[in-house]
């Protein structure tokens, strides 16, 4: 499925601040509204916990840790000009689990 990278407004270098956002109708395709929290696979990483808040369901579509923030930064995927995010993949590759990748990569 297709994520865009996702940013508050006032990301940190920590990584905090960032995320994935996804279309409404890949998180009601690829996600379960029991799950907590789903684990990522980013490229050279061990899978990371990623939570799956209330908003994600109501509201807002974003999957957000510093995790991937750090990841973002580590590639030199973040900071993104206003408006231009990154576009990566994410692809369900188990129950829970999902790996991410850069588009075209």
């Amino acid at each position: 499925m297709r994520a865009t990278a996702w940013s508050n407004g006032s990301p940190i270098s920590s990584g905090a601040g960032y995320g994935l956002k996804i279309s409404r109708e890949d998180r009601d395709h690829f996600f379960d509204r029991s799950w907590k929290e789903i684990l990522l696979q980013l490229p050279g990483q061990d899978p990371v916990a990623v939570p799956v808040s209330g908003s994600f369901w109501r509201s807002c579509t974003e999957l957000r840790s510093a995790s991937i923030g750090r990841w973002l930064i580590l590639n030199d995927l973040a900071p993104w000009t206003r408006g231009e995010p990154p576009v990566l993949s994410l692809l369900r590759t188990g129950d829970h689990l999902f790996s991410l990748r850069a588009a075209g990569r």
